[in-house]
Order: structure tokens, then C-alpha cells, then sequence
């Protein structure tokens, strides 16, 4: 069986201007294809979980989920990477 090349990637923070900017800017640049995002904002807070096309990226796994960390703390955001395969088992009925 195939190895899936998805990953799962969930923000969560205060609303500000710039989140979907950062956050996919630092995805493009590693050449990561978003595929599907989800974005509200519930009370003030903004959430958003995108599915991302791992396949083609030009930087390991750690040295994205480093470059998301640091964006997350830039913008006082929480922001967790997980394979697909991973969040699947986590979250199975």
C-alpha cells in the first residue's frame, strides 16, 4: 500500500489580518499544494483546518512543522501538523 502524502494542518488563535497569508505563503514557498481548507471564525477566535499535498514539497516534514511554529508564534497562533494516516487513527470512531 502506498504511503499517503497528506497531511492534516489545524490553526487556531485570535482573529488578525495576515493568517491565511502567512500560513500559505510558507506553504507555496515549500511547495506545498493546498487541497481543501476550511476557515471560520467562532467568537472572535479564527480556526481553520487545510488538507495539504505533501508529495512535492522542497523541505522535510520537521523543517515545515519548524517554519509553521515559528509563524504560529509570530501571530500568537496554535498550529499542529499531522499526517493523514496519524489523524485518522486519532480521531477514529
Amino acid at each position: 500500500m502506498e504511503e499517503s502524502k497528506k497531511l492534516i494542518i489545524t490553526v487556531l488563535g485570535h482573529d488578525r489580518v495576515g493568517i491565511i497569508a502567512g500560513i500559505s505563503n510558507i506553504l507555496a514557498r515549500a511547495n506545498v499544494n493546498i487541497l481543501d481548507i476550511s476557515q471560520t471564525i467562532l467568537q472572535g477566535f479564527f480556526t481553520m483546518v487545510m488538507v495539504v499535498d505533501f508529495s512535492g514539497s522542497t523541505v522535510e516534514l520537521a523543517e515545515l512543522k519548524t517554519l509553521l511554529g515559528e509563524k504560529g508564534r509570530e501571530l500568537e497562533l496554535e498550529i499542529s501538523v499531522h499526517h493523514e494516516d496519524i489523524f485518522k487513527f486519532m480521531h477514529r470512531i
